[in-house]
């Protein structure tokens, strides 16, 4: 990876990542490698929410995350509730306007249930739902991201690109390890001849979404390289365990995002 053709190539410009924390991820990876570079005096990050920025001052370059797991809306009602807009993107697509370089991501967010779950209720025009299909609710999603997209992003201006899915390593059986626990301990990647997990049901309704998009949106179809590495998740060695939850990987340990340096370099290579 060469840092300074890179700075070169966003001067003046603003990359944004958005989507969850695993692009958020790769976010964190593109400015620990333009960091690497920058004098501490010709630097600075600025630190919020829903949107956080590296920018290189000499170079006028901007990377910035932007949070936004579902792409299109979440609203809190008058009671409390929180609502998945299927078909609104009014408040996130102010930010993303005018951005020269964008890189979206949403997928895991979709599939959490119980506790894990980030909605109430999913709304769909003037309809309620307690609750639908994960994969007609992600179509449903990515097909009104795709439309807003198309409608008000200039494509003489800006490039786009979606991340495809990050892969998570929950299940030892997948590489032939019946006794592992999760990820933990885990030290080289799978090395099984013809290992080919099923393809995900989210990246095949993103490639048919993108398919249909009239904005020209590239696809950095990251899934197959990533799978492969089991090693490369925090496991137990976060911050945000506790020493009693290290001890307990089948609960704990976190085989979704990536450690750094890691995979999402790769990402970043592409």
């Amino acid at each position: 990876f060469n840092a300074f053709h890179m700075l070169e190539r966003l001067r003046g410009k603003r990359l944004m990542f958005v989507g969850d924390s695993t692009n958020r991820n790769q976010w964190e990876s593109m400015v620990c490698l333009l960091n690497a570079v920058i004098p501490n005096n010709k630097k600075s990050m600025v630190y919020g929410t829903p949107l956080m920025a590296f920018k290189a001052l000499d170079y006028g370059a901007s990377i910035e995350f932007f949070w936004a797991p579902f792409l299109v809306e979440v609203e809190v009602n008058r009671q409390g509730k929180r609502i998945l807009r299927l078909d609104a993107i009014v408040n996130n697509g102010v930010y993303w306007k005018g951005v020269d370089i964008l890189v979206f991501e949403s997928a895991h967010w979709w599939t959490h249930t119980d506790s894990e779950k980030s909605w109430d209720l999913i709304m769909e025009g003037k309809r309620m739902y307690n609750d639908m299909d994960p994969m007609v609710a992600y179509r449903k999603g990515m097909t009104t991201w795709a439309n807003w997209i198309s409608s008000n992003i200039n494509r003489r201006r800006s490039k786009v690109f979606f991340r495809g899915i990050s892969p998570k390593h929950y299940s030892p059986s997948e590489w032939n390890e019946a006794n592992g626990h999760r990820c933990y301990n885990e030290r080289e990647p799978v090395r099984i001849r013809g290992y080919r997990p099923p393809v995900p049901s989210q990246l095949i309704i993103l490639k048919q979404v993108l398919k249909r998009t009239r904005f020209p949106v590239v696809l950095l179809d990251i899934t197959r390289l990533s799978e492969f590495r089991k090693d490369g998740h925090p496991s137990v060695y976060t911050s945000d365990l506790n020493a009693g939850q290290k001890k307990d990987p089948d609960r704990f340990a976190d085989c979704s995002h990536w450690c750094l340096p890691g995979v999402p370099d790769t990402w970043n290579e592409l």
